[in-house]
């Protein structure tokens, strides 16, 4: 049956009509919709939510302004001990022995002078060594000619640090490759809030099992002579340290895409070799940025450190002999100082030093290491 022409031009014209009406209408409502977003928003203005906002920014810019308040007053503490003045040695007190009889004033005399001259010589030799004897091998702040050498503190702190990251990181790294690689969904949510539950712990309760359990184990095992020592305190140190490093070392695992295990999987690798040759050296930034926060983590450890390590400024390498570490001598000698003496001074620097250590493997960790896991993983070059 054949269709009229006029009808087929009626039916074309209708349709084109009926297109143009829908494009019409559509750009209609986009445009009410934008007006009704646009109107919407401003009609959810909240003087609540302003505040908050400004609230957070407020607190976010005065928690950066208090750390470096705190940096500025810690350097300006320590300061003084590279600029004595010639007043301070003249503030120091002379103590002269007196004679009464007059038999023999002559040599008493001699002597008081011989003795004024002999102390004047240590005082000013106790005066001007200070910022000379830093880096000397010992450390006694407290003596007629006192000597502040923190060779003996560093050497120290590195030897418990070294010890407890020897004992830390190989624990958490194991168990974060078993909690995100092997353990079943159920164990790992029993095995990691165990673990993170460590990181609660008070140090001086950690300080405390160390001093009166873990010594004394140690001790009967190793049979070695001091009780407390680096060993003892790098051990201790390391149970501290053994949640942060498992935290972050579990997250950079299971940040691995999945489809690196599964094309290991798929070319017929096992979940051992999956786990150790493809997932572990992908997050090897993670990890070792881990590593490089439990190490601030041990550098910075005071009460530990006074509770365990003996407190004993030695240089030898034997780990079973007591050390001082440098957080150990700020918590033990800050409270017993006079205020603006050479100690005082000597302990801020000692604690600038920390704070400039520790932000340096922080900062380490944040921007250098972070950087390199996006790129890895965002493959930007």
């Amino acid at each position: 049956m054949s269709v009229p022409l006029w009808q087929v031009h009626f039916l074309i014209r209708h349709g084109f009509r009926e297109k143009k009406n829908i494009k019409m209408k559509k750009t209609t409502d986009e445009i009410d919709s934008n007006r009704g977003a646009v109107s919407f928003a401003k009609k959810r203005f909240r003087f609540s939510d302003w505040i908050a906002e400004k609230i957070i920014k407020m607190v976010a810019f005065l928690s950066i302004a208090i750390v470096i308040l705190i940096f500025i007053f810690v350097f300006r503490e320590a300061f003084p001990i590279f600029r004595m003045d010639v007043k301070d040695k003249a503030n120091k007190e002379i103590l002269v022995q007196e004679s009464y009889s007059g038999a023999g004033s002559d040599n008493s005399s001699v002597k008081a002078k011989d003795n004024q001259v002999d102390n004047s010589n240590k005082v000013q030799e106790a005066i001007d060594k200070p910022s000379s004897t830093l880096l000397t091998n010992t450390w006694m702040p407290v003596s007629d000619n006192p000597r502040y050498g923190m060779w003996p503190l560093f050497f120290g702190t590195l030897k418990v640090t070294l010890i407890a990251l020897l004992f830390a990181a190989p624990i958490s790294i194991l168990a974060a490759i078993y909690t995100s690689m092997f353990a079943k969904p159920r164990v790992r949510e029993i095995i990691k809030p165990v673990i993170e539950l460590l990181a609660g712990f008070p140090s001086v309760v950690i300080g405390f099992f160390a001093l009166m359990v873990m010594a004394t184990v140690f001790q009967d095992i190793f049979g070695y002579a001091s009780r407390l020592n680096a060993f003892v305190g790098g051990i201790a140190m390391g149970l501290a340290a053994i949640p942060i490093i498992y935290t972050l070392t579990e997250d950079a695992l299971t940040a691995v895409p999945k489809t690196y295990i599964e094309a290991s999987l798929g070319l017929g690798a096992s979940n051992r070799q999956t786990a150790f040759y493809v997932v572990l050296p992908a997050a090897v930034p993670g990890v070792f940025a881990a590593v490089i926060l439990g190490v601030g983590r041990i550098f910075g450890e005071t009460m530990i450190a006074l509770m365990a390590t003996g407190n004993a400024a030695l240089t030898s390498i034997n780990p079973f002999e007591s050390v001082r570490t440098l957080s150990a001598t700020i918590g033990a000698e800050m409270a017993e100082v006079v205020f603006g003496d050479t100690h005082y001074s000597v302990l801020f620097l000692i604690g600038s030093l920390l704070f400039i250590f520790t932000f340096t493997l922080n900062a380490i960790a944040e921007f250098y290491i972070k950087n390199i896991v996006i790129r890895k993983y965002q493959s930007k070059k």
